[in-house]
């Protein structure tokens, strides 16, 4: 077990080495100990949490022209090269797939305890100054308006809207960021989101009152 993780790690590590810096082996190492956090008090197997974890990036569809396949495939074919079982394999494939934020929007999907754990761990990083770090980061990175205010916060948005990543950061916001302490999966994960959570109304609340001084 602990071989295939640490070939798993290995195997990460060269993959993301010149990753966007919000979407890096750094954040690949939060979320791993966000998901051992939360499997300490969630359960689950310890195995498909971690391989999942670790691989949840592989092949972000964002950067890679929105194809979704790639991920799971990647996935898949790495674990297959190292021995890993095919139970295993079908479990953590299943999780890179369905991780995703934009995957809420539909309404019926794989699920599991440990899809639960590692989608909670994931999200816990996209809140907090770490979240607000790489929403402001990927943002630069798209050359996205900072914030346009004659759009509105609490504007709906559908899958294929948020796929474009073209809103403003601050936009991003509302569209996610806010979202995510109501949609967590685990009591645990609840906890931790609280103090991240309340740091992204602050940020907010301090944002505005600078934008028009």
């Amino acid at each position: 077990m602990n071989n295939w993780i640490k070939q798993v790690e290995n195997y990460v590590t060269e993959e993301l080495k010149n990753a966007e810096a919000g979407h890096d082996i750094w954040h690949i190492r939060r979320v791993v100990k966000n998901a051992e956090k939360i499997a300490a008090k969630e359960g689950g197997n310890k195995l498909v949490i971690m391989l999942a974890a670790w691989l949840h990036d592989i092949a972000d569809a964002k950067f890679h022209n929105g194809d979704e396949d790639l991920a799971p495939q990647k996935a898949t074919a790495f674990l297959k090269s190292i021995g890993v079982d095919e139970n295993t394999i079908f479990h953590v494939e299943n999780i890179v797939r369905n991780i995703s934020f934009k995957n809420h929007f539909d309404t019926d999907g794989f699920e599991s305890i440990e899809l639960h754990i590692v989608r909670d761990a994931d999200r816990l990083d996209a809140i907090g100054a770490i979240g607000v770090a790489r929403a402001f980061h990927f943002g630069g990175f798209k050359n996205n308006p900072i914030y346009l205010p004659d759009i509105p916060l609490h504007q709906g948005i559908d899958k294929e809207t948020y796929k474009k990543y073209n809103r403003p950061t601050i936009q991003h916001f509302y569209d996610k960021l806010l979202k995510i302490r109501d949609m967590l999966h685990t009591e645990t994960a609840r906890k931790m989101a609280e103090e991240r959570h309340r740091f992204l109304e602050l940020f907010l609340d301090r944002f505005f009152k600078e934008w028009d001084v």
